[in-house]
């Protein structure tokens, strides 16, 4: 029998919330093990946020040659050099790559980096297979960290596992632009990859079951950023259900769908599959340690962030709920405040800002006013165009909307900020409801001019009550 190795904390995954508990956990004086079964730093820098980011910016810059007419430049056709490119991203991810192997080799000391798959063979106790050797590893530990993230879902259709089609992830190292993409999911992967790719000049066809993009959004915000988005020339397909999909002898990809208006069939070079995600649980031998998931695979959880098996923590994307960088993040700060410092703080009404870099991108904090109208909470809403706003019109940015819902205290809900820098205005709003700041406070605010901050003049003036 392997003998076992003890560990003060086993952390699984390296991950937005495992690496930075690392970090602590060693600078506290624990001895800690990390496994990493694939890359360092988990989704976001080597398939989430970081290389879909450094795309999207070539993307845009790509847009801006396009249409520098508008600004009264000359107009100019981008010479689009894919393996250029993704060699640019390939670089700032291996980039971020090497500064979290460094910070878990030789900045903290006490931190054991495993290369390899972990599954439990008893409540605290982990055998791990390693990447490159033969030999297993027994790990035992009285605080065990789950931060093994999700993979892309594939949905149930017919012929879709035999066509070759693309992840988010497979997609980001395809070597050549698609003549036309099709999409699978409307939701913010969906709409993000879309974009990108009309605009480095593929065509687009978007196909989803939902009537609307951004299936949680309220009607206003989903209509206008689909308009946007049809604006540039991406089709949409929605309120349909693919039952095939299928290549032909000349490579195409076949979707056959029934519609709205009948059976259509959309045929395609390249197939991006977006319709969500699953935990990463499947092989961890969950059961064997007692911790329970629910019907999707998701690791349950309470507000600690504590599984029903005492010493196991869940943290980031393997728990369900949100799937962002920085709720990981905040997960990690849970834990590690409770660990070190003894202090209780909980998921319980934590904010939930998120941002779709689209263009103009899509932010939004709080209550959305179908939230509100579920909810039964009364509100006034208020909903500024943004060709209102000065900095809009001198950028040629004028494409959007902000909208914001007020209690009957005056403080802030919630907002949705569709325009230019739509993520950097939506975090001044979600200060704003972080500090119970009422709205009278930023309408007269002095805010410097011109900026897009000084849209919180006058949004304000446009409140109504809600419907």
């Amino acid at each position: 029998m392997i003998e076992s190795e003890r560990f003060d904390a086993i952390i699984i995954g390296s991950g937005q919330a495992g690496n930075p508990l690392a970090y602590a956990l060693a600078d506290a004086g624990r001895r800690v093990a990390l496994i990493e079964s694939r890359h360092l730093g988990g989704s976001c820098i080597n398939y989430g946020c970081s290389p879909t980011k450094a795309l999207l910016a070539a993307a845009h810059r790509a847009h801006a040659l396009r249409t520098a007419d508008k600004l009264g430049l000359p107009a100019t056709e981008p010479v689009i050099d894919m393996a250029a490119i993704i060699a640019r991203k390939d670089r700032l991810v291996q980039l971020h790559r090497e500064g979290i192997r460094k910070n878990l080799t030789q900045e903290h000391e006490g931190i054991t980096v495993l290369h390899g798959h972990a599954a439990f063979v008893g409540p605290r106790t982990l055998m791990v297979t390693p990447s490159q050797q033969i030999e297993a590893r027994r790990l035992t530990a009285p605080l065990i960290f789950i931060n093994t993230g999700t993979t892309a879902a594939w949905p149930d259709i017919e012929g879709l596992p035999e066509v070759g089609a693309l992840t988010n992830e497979t997609l980001l190292d395809l070597p050549e632009l698609p003549e036309h993409l099709l999409i699978l999911g409307a939701s913010y992967i969906g709409l993000e990859f879309g974009q990108m790719y009309r605009r480095f000049g593929a065509r687009v066809t978007i196909v989803d079951t939902k009537p609307r993009v951004m299936s949680r959004e309220d009607e206003d915000v989903q209509q206008e950023l689909q308009k946007l988005l049809e604006d540039e020339g991406i089709e949409f397909v929605l309120g349909a259900q693919v039952r095939r999909v299928s290549r032909g002898a000349d490579g195409h990809v076949t979707l056959t769908a029934d519609t709205r208006t009948g059976e259509r069939r959309l045929r395609g070079t390249h197939l991006l599959v977006a319709t969500g995600r699953r935990p990463t649980t499947e092989t961890l031998s969950l059961n064997l340690a007692g911790i329970e998931t629910d019907a999707k695979g998701y690791i349950r959880v309470d507000e600690r962030l504590r599984t029903g098996v005492r010493g196991v923590y869940a943290l980031g994307d393997v728990k369900g709920g949100p799937q962002f960088t920085h709720i990981s993040y905040d997960d990690y700060r849970i834990v590690r405040d409770a660990v070190l410092h003894g202090k209780t703080r909980t998921t319980k009404e934590r904010p939930l800002p998120y941002v779709v870099f689209t263009e103009p991108q899509l932010g939004r904090v709080g209550l959305s006013e179908r939230e509100a109208r579920q909810q039964g909470v009364a509100y006034r809403v208020g909903t500024l165009p943004v060709y209102h706003i000065g900095r809009a019109r001198e950028t040629e940015a004028p494409a959007g909307f902000i909208k914001v819902l007020v209690g009957p205290d005056d403080r802030l809900l919630g907002a949705a900020v569709l325009s230019e820098q739509g993520g950097e205005i939506m975090s001044m709003l979600q200060l704003a409801m972080a500090g119970r700041l009422k709205y009278p406070q930023l309408q007269n605010m002095v805010l410097a001019h011109p900026t897009w901050a000084e849209a919180l003049n006058n949004l304000f003036s446009r409140l109504e009550p809600g419907k």
